[in-house]
């Protein structure tokens, strides 16, 4: 499949996986287990396209209300996931980031992130950004709070605050915003994933579950990414 040059990043809310389990009467960590598998095909196919850039909602900043068990499994599968794929991934030249708090993660897993990062620093493939406890609100008001802080220390002018100002401080500083948006799984909301940065993309929601994503889903969702007419506020051609 041809690529179209203008598109460069794609963003997915992976949606899916306790349905998955529960359709076929298994616990819902098999439904994670095989969502990870649907990562590791969703990576393969992006590279694949060439497209230079994905980022994946793993883990919201509301999923710690689920209960602690499935939490616990989530953040093993993290684990298990970055620990197997890791070496494969900076062979192939992806650079790993990971987006969101890290202070309420398991010490040994923000090591674990912190490794997988500073690994794959220097690679020049796709950049796999994966958002860990994100959540957009809290940081877009951390963005706000760098500002003010630094106009308040004199380091800034508040007629020196704009768009471009505002998304240095951003998680996803250095990232194009998404040009594509894919969610899974039937629901049509955004979950407080990346607010600011998909005000222009293109969305596609699906009907299948996560663990059953596969290349040729990928390669429907971008054909029809190329088939809509992108305006950004300006007239039809």
């Amino acid at each position: 499949m041809a690529l179209h040059t203008s598109l460069t990043h794609i963003a997915i809310i992976m949606d899916g996986n306790g349905r998955w389990a529960k359709a076929r009467g298994l616990p819902r960590i098999a439904g994670h287990q095989r969502g990870a598998e649907a990562v590791r095909t969703a990576v393969r196919g992006c590279r694949n396209l060439g497209i230079p850039y994905l980022t994946l909602y793993a883990f919201s900043s509301e999923n710690w209300k689920r209960p602690a068990s499935e939490v616990d499994d989530l953040m093993g599968l993290l684990r298990v996931y970055v620990r197997s794929e890791l070496a494969e991934l900076h062979s192939g030249g992806v650079r790993l980031r990971f987006i969101g708090e890290r202070d309420a993660l398991p010490r040994d897993v923000v090591t674990l992130i912190e490794e997988s990062e500073a690994l794959t620093r220097a690679n020049d493939g796709l950049t796999l950004s994966v958002a860990v406890n994100y959540g957009s609100h809290r940081e877009i008001i951390r963005a706000c709070q760098q500002l003010a802080g630094e106009v308040v220390a004199g380091r800034l002018a508040i007629a020196d605050i704009d768009e471009t100002a505002f998304v240095r401080r951003l998680e996803t500083v250095g990232i194009p915003d998404p040009d594509l948006l894919i969610r899974t799984s039937g629901e049509k909301r955004l979950s407080n994933f990346l607010l600011w940065q998909i005000a222009y993309s293109e969305f596609v929601f699906l009907d299948i579950l996560w663990p059953d994503f596969s290349e040729q889903t990928l390669h429907d969702a971008v054909a029809e990414y190329h088939n809509r007419e992108r305006r950004y506020g300006a007239s039809s051609a």
